[in-house]
Parts: C-alpha cells; structure tokens; sequence
C-alpha cells in the first residue's frame, strides 16, 4: 500500500536506510502446504479504498461505494469485492484482545458493513498486516498497533465472524527474510483456513521491504501476490521495482511471471488507477487491457460515485472482462518485445487466444504478429477487436496501427490451438562440480552472470522451463545477440528473442538456439563462483547438467 498522502518525500529516504537495516540474509524458501481454498478460480474483481481515499475512510463513505458498484452494473460484470484497506481499526483490541472497527469511522460495527454489503450481492474484504503495526501506524499518520502478530488465530476467526471474503495482509515492515515472510504469511493462510470461511488471501510482500514478491511463486502461500512495489498515477516513473510504480514500469515485471499464474493464484500488479485522472485515456485503456490479458486480479481503486462515461467504457468492457475471467485462468506469455513493439498471448479455454499488440513507444506504430507466432494453427482465422467489437478474417497476419503508450487487443478464433509444454522448474547441476547454476546474491539486474555454487535450494539456483525459455527471479537466462564463442551468459528482462531461447539436449548439454554454443563452465573449474559462459559444444562434463 502507499505510504500516507503528504508523506511520501520521507518514505523514500526512510526506505533507503530501512532496506540497508533489513537486507535479506537468504533466500532459501521453506516448503510449505499448498493453497487449495476453493476461492479466486480466476482473478478476483472489485474495488478497494486506498487508491482515492486513503486514510480518510468511513461506513458511509464504504456503502456509497458499494451502492454504486451495483448502479453502474459493474457487479453484474464480476467486480464484488469491496475492500476496505488501512485506517479501519479503533487503535486499541478490546479487553479480551479482539480487533474492533473506529468507533467514529464504523460506528455500526464491521459485522454490520459486512451484512451491508452481502445484502447486495457483494462481498466483504478487510485489511491486516502480519507485523505489530499497520503502514499507517506505522508512519505516525494513524494510532495504534493493532497488526495480527501474535494474534492471528484470533484475527482469522474475528474475519469470519465478521462475514469477512477477502483479506489484504500487507508486510509493513523493514525487517525479516524471505524464509520470515514465507512462515509469517503461511500462519494466516493455516489461520483462515481452520475458520472454515472461504477467504480469498491477497499478500503484500514488498512494503518497505526488498522486493520479494517476484522472487518466488507464492501460489503455496496466497491466492495472489503483489510483484511489485506500490503503483502510482502515472505511465511512468523510471523504476525498476521501487516506489513509486508507473505502468509501464509495473508491465516490465509482471509479464516474465506468467509461468506462476493458474487457478487460484494469481500475479497482483496493484490495484487499478483507471479513473483517477493522470494519465490519458489511451494510457488507461492499455492500463486495463495489459491486466486484463496478464490475469491480473482487476480491483478498481477510483471514485466509483463519480465517473466519467470513458471510465466506465473502459471498466466496463466485457469482451476485456471475459479475456481476464476466462476459467483457463493462465497469464499471458510474451511472444515479442523490441523494446517499442511488445506482443502479448493468453491462451483461452475455448481455444480461442487473446492477443494484446501493446506499443510502449512515443509515437504512433504498426504493432504485429501472427496467428501461428500466438499458437494457431491453419489457415484462416476470425479477429475480434477486444475495444471496438469489430470482426475481421485474416490467413495470419495480426496487425493494428496502436498510438503512442496504446494497446490493442484480439480475440483470434478458427483453426488449431498448439499446446504449449508445460513448465518445470528445477534446479540444473553441473556433472563436472556437482554445484548448481546459481544467480550470484539473488542479483535480478540486466546483465548479471551466472555461476555455480553449492547447492542449496534457494529460489536463485531455481530455473524454470517456460516453453524454450529458461527463467529464474523473474528473468530469462540471456546470450548476447549473435553471440561467439567464450560470451558471457547472464539474465535479462524476458523479450521473446531467440537468444533466450535454448535447448535441452539429450545428453544433458544445454544450447542456445541463435549461437548453436552450449552452457559451459569456464576452464572446466569447480570453484564456487565460477561463471558461466557459451562455448563450443564438446560434451565435456562441464557442459553437462542434470535436473533436481
């Protein structure tokens, strides 16, 4: 969540200095029991306080809200969840240490906002933090510290009692591992569990925290996970994963995740800023469709009593809706990216495949693909235009003229569908050394090289086979374009070249399918350490790997 209007100069320094306090110290990941709650089969829907409001929330301020969710027919298109975020707490448990709602704020009680709104067939979402104190009260912008630490059984059977449907439990705090976070939020997963109530669990990792949400696939933990830092009302803020988060900024971190998106768990790129002014219409059209085609849960963070009638076109849009809702529930893989012209697929459960031809540039372009480059197949295909409802026929090609920070969207139907393989991950050993092919210190920047270290089972020495990719943190095991022998390896943001693409050979030598070079431990050392590069394939037992 952001930090308190009026505030936010401070928190970036503040952070700096917190994140120094509280460097992870590992990233060894506990095993934990995987989610299976029966709720969230596809990307939660609704709308949450924060974005607009803020601190200054009250129950009147909640149900106008709720009313107008059922007006404006966007709870008939799936927009249920009303969330109320920070600030609702009276500062103080009562004696018995339960949580209680502001007197002033709710004087009816939580209970009472609860029945409120599932009286009109809406549902009831609360905010909580697993530390001692909320982000507010935190920040001195609120009293109190009223987080479920220590509390959480407690806490998970308040929510229930309460008709609770949705809870946001944001890490508020500097401090703690990676393995800190995983057995903290994986108390109150157990916790709401045990209550019996169906509760959608939506986790923050990131809050004045390094960024850990898009270094695991939290899908054991949460049916959906913030990847990146707070996002802002803007296209973009220059971050790589910092506060704030622009959209285009919050796109360049989701999209290497798909792999970890599917029924029940979901990549969260933040609440929406569709409506709040800042950006222009064509920026907040592409902000909805790029969550819409990345199964991104869809929570509105506007004034629902006052929109215009180009907010509502756009929350509004069923074909988009329907991409995001679809049961097959998977996100969309990226197909191509040269840095203007980025090419995005999502496959459907009917066949069908959403395309989304998505131009970051400044200038308007020709943005294309084909039906065979999105996983077609055959030779005459029916185009639907997700914004204007057009029809079309096309033998492949899929091209729009998009503007400047525009995106247009396809629904492409006819023919065959291929099946892509399914992703693995696994940890890849060298048969020369026995140690593992290993980011160095979890380092997620462009162009840091791998080496092999001693296996440990850290989410840095974790690859995922993604189709022909290999994906690790979020990134894409990279060769430099048109590379020779003794190039470096290294990651890199996943852009759908061929020199991320790579085989896995029988005999256990791994080559990229530009250069034609394997994965090669250099000089066939052993050390820790060690890095490695693309040469000549020869066989040798530095070359070799095996899967754990």
């Amino acid at each position: 969540m952001k930090p308190i209007s009026g505030h936010r100069r401070w928190l970036a320094a503040a952070t700096a200095g917190l994140l120094l306090a509280g460097a992870l110290v590992g990233l060894h990941t506990t095993t934990a029991q995987a989610l299976n709650n029966g709720v969230a089969r596809t990307p939660p829907m609704g709308w949450n306080s924060w974005n607009t409001f803020g601190c200054n929330i009250n129950e009147a301020l909640i149900r106008q809200q709720a009313d107008a969710l059922v007006s404006s027919g966007m709870r008939d298109l799936g927009y249920q969840y009303v969330v109320v975020d920070d600030c609702w707490f009276n500062p103080n448990r009562d004696s018995a240490g339960n949580l209680q709602g502001d007197p002033t704020r709710f004087p009816s009680g939580m209970k009472a906002l609860g029945d409120y709104l599932h009286a009109r067939g809406l549902k009831f979402g609360i905010y909580q933090v697993p530390v001692d104190r909320t982000c507010a009260q935190y920040f001195g912008a609120y009293p109190g510290a009223t987080g479920s630490q220590g509390h959480e059984t407690q806490d998970a059977r308040q929510f229930a009692a309460w008709g609770v449907d949705f809870l946001k439990y944001d890490w508020c705090s500097p401090n703690g591992t990676i393995d800190d976070q995983v057995r903290t939020f994986a108390r109150m997963r157990d916790a709401l569990a045990a209550t019996g109530r169906p509760i959608v669990y939506s986790i923050n990792p990131n809050s004045i925290h390094a960024k850990t949400g898009p270094l695991r696939n939290w899908g054991d933990v949460a049916n959906m996970w913030r990847t990146t830092e707070d996002i802002t009302n803007a296209w973009n803020t220059g971050q790589t994963n910092g506060y704030p988060m622009g959209i285009q900024n919050i796109v360049n971190v989701n999209v290497p995740l798909a792999s970890y998106a599917g029924p029940g768990q979901f990549n969260d790129p933040d609440m929406m800023e569709v409506g709040n002014g800042g950006m222009t219409d064509t920026e907040m059209r592409s902000h909805f469709a790029l969550w819409a085609i990345m199964a991104s849960p869809l929570i509105a963070g506007n004034d629902l009593r006052a929109m215009s009638a180009q907010t509502l076109t756009i929350l509004r849009n069923q074909r988009l809706v329907a991409i995001n809702q679809d049961p097959l529930a998977v996100q969309a893989t990226q197909i191509a990216n040269d840095g203007t012209r980025r090419v995005l697929a999502k496959r459907l459960a009917n066949g069908d495949i959403a395309v989304a031809l998505f131009n970051q540039g400044s200038a308007a372009t020709t943005v294309s693909t084909t039906a065979a480059a999105v996983g077609k197949t055959g030779s005459s295909f029916t185009l639907v235009d997700a914004w204007t409802g057009a029809t079309s026929t096309t033998t492949g090609a899929i091209s729009a003229n998009v503007p400047a920070h525009g995106t247009a969207v396809f629904r492409v139907s006819g023919g065959g569908t291929t099946t892509p393989p399914p992703s693995t991950t696994t940890t890849l050993v060298s048969a020369a050394s026995g140690r593992c092919l290993d980011i160095p210190q979890s380092n997620t920047a462009n162009g840091t090289q791998p080496v092999i270290w001693d296996c440990n089972g850290a989410a840095n020495q974790r690859w995922t086979f993604n189709g022909p990719t290999l994906q690790s943190l979020g990134k894409c095991l990279d060769a430099p374009i048109n590379a020779t022998a003794g190039a470096r390896t290294q990651i890199w943001d996943c852009n759908g070249g061929t020199n991320q693409q790579w085989t896995l050979n029988a005999n256990g030598t791994i080559t990229g399918r530009q250069s034609g070079l394997c994965l090669d431990v250099n000089n066939a050392a052993t050390a820790n350490g060690t890095t490695v590069l693309l040469w000549h394939c020869t066989a040798a037992a530095n070359q070799r790997w095996t899967r754990q």
